[in-house]
């Protein structure tokens, strides 16, 4: 499914600026029940047991539209005591995903102008900057104060080197609500420069050059008074940086990222609620977890394209045969009222989203329709559809 899922993408993304977001979440399936099934540990201590799924999404970095899923990995932690992380290779750790999905979007985006891959600081891992595809650039959220070696020929730590570097800009950004946390504006100042990454000891695999060339961007917040925790960013990437409108671009970059935390927000509370699913054997779980998994990014591509701003095409998230149907519906979901007309144009992802949220319950006066509508709607159109293809036999 997720395979399908992204070969579709991959027809969507020729000639355009792609940026992939990738994570993992823990999915919390219950405690002693779940693991009598054969659930896995999630979370801390091991006592609550699920699944684990790692998602990368692809997105127009010009449009912010979601052009779709890249790779959907899920699994369960069910194999008992593993040895010790550092005796492991990456090959035979969960870290691999983070390997894997970059290798897939590499492969399945190759008609991209460009791919830039963007995760936080868990993929910050010394065999992922070596083994990165030819074709995709990297930003990750630096989580180790790895030794670098300077142009003296001498060591240094990276973060007390990203501290020391002189300030090339100061701008705001507006910070969004989050549970715990109101909006605000942040006062930033960046600074970058390009590092040399030493090979960690003992090294984390064979083959892995001594060192990688990379830049380091540096972005702390200087405004206080908010209460919360400043942001300080430390971004490694692979793009070759030459002055601070570059530097800006990869903060700006890397605050997409964001997406992917919408992503999983869509597949639990506020679209699928898919950690209520009562699903015993884990096998048919992960099953369904993939199944929701695509599910959950056509969602997030109708919610995105619903005001019209992305110009998508329907193609890009239905198929040719659903054109009609769409038609039809829209004629029949349109009230007496200018609010209750479709205003999008036929063939665009934004007509169609228009249909879905009328399908789910939407008035079309109050607010703004979100995943669970979009959802509802789906679920009925494609009930519909199934519909306008039954022929009735006189009985």
């Amino acid at each position: 499914m997720a395979s399908h899922a992204a070969a579709r993408t991959a027809d969507r993304v020729a000639g355009r600026e792609v940026i992939v977001v990738q994570d993992t979440s823990e999915l919390f399936l219950g405690g002693r029940r779940a693991k009598a099934n054969g659930y896995g540990p999630v979370g801390k201590g091991g006592g609550v047991r699920g699944l684990l799924l790692h998602a990368a999404l692809a997105i127009d970095a010009g449009n912010d539209a979601l052009l779709g899923l890249v790779d959907a990995q899920v699994w369960n932690r069910d194999k008992g005591k593993v040895k010790a992380r550092r005796s492991r290779a990456t090959a035979d750790k969960e870290s691999q995903r983070w390997l894997s999905a970059a290798a897939k979007a590499g492969k399945a985006l190759s008609a991209a102008r460009s791919i830039t891959m963007i995760s936080d600081r868990e993929s910050d891992i010394y065999e992922h900057f070596a083994r990165r595809p030819a074709n995709v650039e990297f930003i990750v959220r630096a989580s180790w104060d790895r030794q670098i070696k300077l142009e003296s020929g001498k060591s240094a730590r990276l973060f007390a080197f990203g501290t020391r570097l002189p300030t090339v800009d100061r701008f705001s950004v507006t910070i969004p609500a989050a549970p715990g946390r109101k909006e605000r504006t942040a006062q930033l100042v960046l600074r970058f420069s390009p590092v040399t990454l030493c090979r960690p000891h003992p090294s984390p695999g064979p083959g892995l050059p001594d060192t990688i060339e990379l830049t380091l961007v540096d972005v702390r917040e200087v405004s206080s008074g908010h209460g919360g925790k400043p942001i300080h960013w430390r971004l490694l990437t692979t793009h070759v940086l030459t002055n601070p409108d570059q530097a800006r671009r990869i903060v700006d970059l890397y605050r997409k990222r964001w997406t992917i935390e919408e992503f999983f927000r869509t597949l639990k509370t506020a679209g699928f609620d898919i950690e209520e699913a009562d699903i015993g054997d884990p096998h048919v779980m992960i099953k369904f977890v993939e199944a929701t998994t695509v599910a959950a990014a056509t969602i997030m591509q109708l919610v995105r394209s619903r005001d019209g701003m992305t110009q998508e095409s329907v193609a890009d998230a239905f198929e040719p045969d659903d054109q009609p149907v769409l038609e039809a519906l829209s004629v029949q979901l349109e009230g007496a009222t200018a609010k209750q007309k479709n205003p999008y144009p036929k063939g665009t992802l934004a007509f169609a989203a228009w249909v879905m949220t009328r399908l789910g319950g939407w008035t079309a006066y109050y607010g703004k329709p979100g995943p669970k509508i979009m959802r509802l709607g789906l679920e009925a159109f494609r009930r519909i559809k199934y519909g306008t293809t039954l022929k009735l036999q006189n009985v």
